[in-house]
């Protein structure tokens, strides 16, 4: 996957927006104003941290060794950073976009998830 096909799977999502909150190369995606996936652009090959339910986590970094590892700069039970452009199939990366982005939405406040749901 390159950073066009991720870029446009993140954007798809209802209600999110990119950013560049820390610098000009690290491409932030958030749901309401909470992270679910960034990248640094700068990143040979290129790679996304992405939020994970913790038991999930650690499967996915046995099945994936090297390829799937805890978060880089961020928690290392939550996040996994992922590397994009190697052997992970596309529509496993596409699950674990969704699924980042469904553990942030389950944790909004009851008022973002009816904004959420009126867009």
């Amino acid at each position: 996957m390159n950073i066009e096909e991720f870029r446009d799977y993140c954007l798809s999502k209802k209600g999110v927006t990119e950013s560049f909150p820390f610098n000009e190369l690290t491409l932030v995606f958030k749901i309401m104003g909470k992270m679910f996936a960034f990248s640094g652009l700068e990143n040979q090959p290129l790679k996304a941290n992405l939020k994970c339910d913790p038991e999930k986590a650690i499967l996915l970094r046995e099945e994936y060794d090297g390829l799937i590892t805890p978060g880089y700069h961020m928690s290392k039970v939550h996040w996994n950073t992922v590397v994009l452009e190697m052997n992970i199939p596309h529509q496993l990366l596409f699950e674990l976009i969704d699924h980042s982005y469904d553990l942030v939405v389950s944790k909004l406040t009851k008022k973002l998830k009816l904004e959420l749901e009126k867009l």
